[in-house]
């Protein structure tokens, strides 16, 4: 497969043609009365068309067929896609869950929307509030299908095997360790090479952005023009036997047939596309003197609340990084939060747990549960010498955190067969180093 080329930066303004048809965008406006090579002018909205110009999300498509040429949508299986949250009880515990297992391509095969599975989540999609996790678990190519989400956005989190996406915009190759966004309404189709898995966040209502930056200035954490965004592709093909359009609306999944396939996009422009990132090109910000600073310094991306500084869901790393500080237990620290996190493994393992949570695997940590480092870490980091050193080399974990209170899915608590039933045995060798009669214990640092 040739190299696929990209434009670069995040929210842009873009416009790109196939370069089989040079001149096939309009010239001063969006809907001529005949669109040059004959195509249909096709408007995607993202945003309201009031909003302000800051917020407002929109692309202009040329395309072959218009997307409305389809028969009507029928429910198909739901497979384990769900948005009930009230399947099973609550369970306030820490949970975590051992590698999520693939299908084995000689057993089933299972491609991207069929091994969609709903771990947890929270809110209301018909009110345009709130969020879902998901794991896709697949060992094949979706052929002739393709999926649009008319709910929310899609961050794709590749764990294991590498996409091949094509999307109306083009076509990204996203490889473990990067990430992509498929905003609503976008339909695309996914190539897999192998037994893949991943972790999906979906977000009602809002998109993504990158996060504000403070008094961190105007450079850091993840650069805008890191992000990638696919140049225009074309395919004008026939399907005799149909083109399947699966569209996920209200939590539920419909499909519909059409002639011919939906990446019949001969050129476009606007702001809201797909777009995707590698994680290697995040500048990471640390404390340097003394203490821990707090996980929100490696947020890459992150879907606003209508509360100023809440998020909906942020998207955070924990990169590899220098650990410099003085006179500080440098782990994470113990903590009980209003936010629920969820967080899962690409590769290597967690500083603060080195097992027991594995790549392909998550936890979950919801609102006011207590969690930190397990015994083994504490007792490294009390006692460890304080010289400058490295953290994380060679693996990548990350973080879902919300401050929805997130409900998990029949599927997570009982189904998958992968939660770990151990995991509050991590922390029960934790003692009392408590010294009543000395204020600065013999060992410190």
């Amino acid at each position: 497969m040739a190299e696929l080329k990209y434009i670069c930066g995040f929210g842009n303004e873009c416009a790109s043609e196939d370069p089989r048809c040079p001149g096939s965008l309009p010239e001063g406006q969006n809907n001529p009365q005949v669109c040059p090579y004959n195509l249909y002018a096709e408007q995607l909205s993202g945003s309201a068309f009031t909003c302000p110009r800051s917020t407002n999300k929109r692309s202009w498509l040329y395309r072959i067929l218009p997307s409305v040429s389809h028969k009507p949508f029928e429910s198909i299986d739901q497979g384990h896609v769900t948005h009930n949250w009230d399947e099973v009880g609550p369970d306030p515990n820490q949970l975590r869950w051992k590698p999520f297992e693939i299908p084995k391509t000689s057993q089933k095969k299972v491609d991207f929307v069929s091994g969609l599975h709903t771990l947890c989540g929270a809110g209301d999609i018909k009110s345009n509030n709130g969020l879902a996790i998901h794991i896709f678990l697949c060992n094949t190519s979706m052929e002739d299908r393709c999926v649009y989400n008319s709910d929310g956005d899609f961050l794709i989190v590749p764990q294991k095997g590498k996409l091949l996406i094509y999307t109306e915009f083009g076509k990204m190759l996203l490889q473990p360790n990067e990430i992509c966004v498929i905003q609503r309404g976008m339909r695309f189709s996914v190539d897999v090479f192998e037994e893949t898995r991943g972790y999906i966040l979906e977000v009602y209502g809002v998109h993504f952005e990158l996060p504000d930056l403070g008094p961190i200035g105007a450079n850091g954490l993840a650069n805008p023009r890191d992000f990638l965004i696919p140049v225009a592709w074309y395919e004008d093909r026939q399907v005799p036997g149909g083109y399947t359009v699966i569209n996920k609306y209200q939590g539920k999944l419909f499909a519909s047939k059409q002639s011919v396939s939906p990446f019949n996009v001969v050129a476009w422009h606007g702001n809201y596309t797909p777009y995707k990132y590698n994680l290697e090109n995040f500048m990471v910000i640390n404390a340097v003197a003394f203490d821990h600073a707090d996980p929100s310094i490696f947020t890459v991306l992150t879907a606003k609340s209508t509360r100023p500084g809440v998020a909906i869901a942020d998207f955070v790393i924990f990169p590899p990084r220098w650990g410099v500080a003085n006179k500080t237990f440098r782990p994470p620290y113990y903590h009980r939060n209003c936010m629920s996190e969820f967080m899962g493994l690409i590769k290597g393992h967690y500083e603060a747990k080195q097992g027991g949570f594995l790549p392909g695997g998550g936890s979950l940590h919801s609102a006011m549960t207590p969690h930190g480092p397990d015994a083994d870490c504490f007792e490294k980091a009390s006692k460890a010498q304080l010289a400058p050193e490295r953290i994380a080399d060679g693996t990548m974990a990350f973080m879902f955190e919300s401050s929805l209170s997130l409900a998990v899915t029949k599927w997570g608590l009982k189904t998958c067969n992968c939660l770990d039933e151990n995991y509050y045995k991590c922390w029960e060798p934790l003692r009392s180093h408590f010294t009543p009669n000395s204020r600065n214990p013999t060992g410190s640092k």
